[in-house]
This record gives structure tokens, sequence and C-alpha cells, in this order.
């Protein structure tokens, strides 16, 4: 199995921004464990602060990947772009956010790309990206 992990804007500071909602460890870590947890499973990894950039990425492993863990950050709130792509490309993507977004500000309560995911995994933290993997090897 091999699954594609994106990260969005500002998640490249994860272990330095905001610890209090997202944790002291940088996301190269977890990545670490999570490949040592999983080691019949290839996760590629991508993160990028440009949306553009995002959408290149998924449509060039949309087709191959057996799934897409999708962490859009802020663009999950304003991204009608990666909405189209994740319905154009046929790898299931699933939706993960590290805090609780439903308990924080308003303005993100609302997903523009939860319609287009296999489903949503939120406030868990770092344990979020694991709980994605589990739910596509479990299909």
């Amino acid at each position: 199995m091999r699954i594609l992990i994106v990260n969005g804007p500002n998640l490249n500071l994860l272990g330095r921004r905001e610890p209090g909602i997202y944790g002291s460890s940088s996301f190269e870590d977890y990545l670490a464990e999570l490949r040592k947890e999983y080691p019949d499973v290839v996760i590629d990894y991508f993160q990028s602060n440009v949306e553009g950039s995002l959408i290149d990425k998924m449509q060039q492993e949309g087709f191959s990947v057996d799934g897409i863990v999708l962490n859009a950050g802020a663009y999950t709130h304003t991204s009608i772009a990666l909405q189209d792509c994740i319905r154009a490309i046929t790898s299931p993507v699933i939706e993960v956010h590290i805090s609780n977004v439903h308990r924080r500000e308003e303005f993100r309560h609302r997903s523009m790309i939860s319609c287009a995911c296999r489903g949503v995994i939120c406030g868990f933290g770092l344990d979020s990206y694991r709980l994605a993997i589990e739910a596509f090897l479990r299909k």
C-alpha cells in the first residue's frame, strides 16, 4: 500500500507554531514514527504553503496512490480549487486536522473540501494522521 500525506500552509512550522494547539513535535519526527509503525506501507510526504503546488502534487499522485491524507490547513476553509482537484482524482482522500476545528473560531467550522473527501478526522493531535492511515488499511 502507498499513501501520500499532503500538508498545507504553515504546517511546516509544527513543533514551533502555537504548541498549545498543535503540540511540540515536528511533523518530520512524527512521520518517522508513522513509518516505523507501518513498515509495510510506503508513506510519502509533501508540504507546501502554495495552493497550486498542493493541487499539482495531488494531480501527479492522485491516480496511483492508494490514498491521500490531506491537511489543507487554512485552505480547507477557502479552496474550491482543492475540492475540484479531490473530485478529479481517483485516489480517495481523507481530510485531517490536528486540532478540533469545531472548538475553534467560527470560520474554521466550514470546510470547502469535506464534501469531496471519503471522511474527516479532527481533534486527535498528530494521531489524526495515524487514524486516517488505519481507515485506509481497513477500507
